[in-house]
């Protein structure tokens, strides 16, 4: 197991460009990016196929918001698109959530021990690390995500795998039950098919079997609207009382690039023991 949490504050020094501190994601993060988004309305775009203009080295190229490998390949380029332009709060406002759910049910959230699936480059983690969580395991299938976590937040995590959820591997499932996982994180990463439902129940499984999920997921998808198995699935939960419901509130994930504000849920609840056989297998 790779140490990923030192104990003492890693120096910075030499002859490196200036760092900014524009937002509380982007400290220690190198100066800025030529991002530009496009001239024409998006509103015929899905949030998925939203995209922006990078200029590097004098050339320009179109990036789509969801080809993560190439965002995250760039310090910094994560956090000045979403959380500096679009103004996104979803990582704070699903922590706060289940920290408020995890504290009203009179327990500790400095003794939970959390699976943050779809970890990204680690703003989540920082999020948990600001409530004093006890552990923080971060699961994502691109490796550029770890590596970028790595780079950017190197203490936000105890361990971090790149693995597919739903084919893990002996030593991948070993590792994760060996942390003794209570609770479930995932923001931001559902209702498009980054992560399926298949994944998500994968991860349910992992934690304990009154552990807690936390997640956020577009308010369109719970009204009818096309969010892929994810959606039915969350859908499922709540309609037949699968998970023991202890916060569900609308509010406002981002900017889109038109600066319309993009709402969602955020649903933070509590396993009932194992999942019924027919559920697990309806989304294998």
């Amino acid at each position: 197991m790779v140490a990923l949490r030192p104990k003492a504050p890693i120096l910075r020094s030499g002859n490196r460009r200036p760092y900014i501190t524009t937002h509380k994601y982007s400290d220690c993060i190198p100066a800025r990016h030529a991002i530009q988004f496009p001239k024409q309305p998006s509103h015929d775009l899905g949030q998925n196929e939203a995209f922006f203009y990078l200029t590097e080295g004098g050339e320009t190229r179109q990036i789509k918001f969801h080809d993560y490998d190439a965002i995250y390949d760039r310090p910094g380029l994560y956090e000045q698109l979403f959380y500096e332009r679009l103004r996104c709060q979803s990582p704070e406002v699903v922590v706060s959530r289940l920290t408020g759910a995890v504290e009203h049910a009179r327990e500790s959230i400095q003794t939970q021990r959390v699976l943050d699936l779809g970890a990204g480059n680690g703003i989540v983690a920082q999020e948990l690390d600001r409530v004093g969580v006890s552990r923080v395991v971060g699961l994502d299938i691109i490796p550029e995500a770890r590596t970028a976590a790595l780079r950017d937040r190197p203490g936000a995590y105890d361990d971090y795998l790149v693995a597919d959820m739903t084919a893990l591997s002996d030593k991948q499932r070993a590792d994760l039950a060996d942390w003794q996982l209570t609770a479930v994180t995932c923001v931001a990463a559902l209702g498009f098919d980054d992560i399926p439902a298949p994944a998500f129940v994968a991860a349910m499984e992992t934690i304990a079997e009154d552990g807690w999920i936390a997640f956020n997921i577009k308010t369109d998808f719970l009204r009818g609207g096309s969010g892929g198995d994810f959606a039915d699935f969350v859908k499922l939960l709540l309609a037949e009382d699968l998970i023991e419901l202890h916060h569900i509130e609308r509010y406002r994930h981002r900017l889109s690039i038109d600066g319309d504000w993009l709402e969602y849920f955020v649903v933070v609840g509590r396993k009932r023991g194992a999942l019924p056989e027919s559920v697990r297998a309806g989304f294998a």
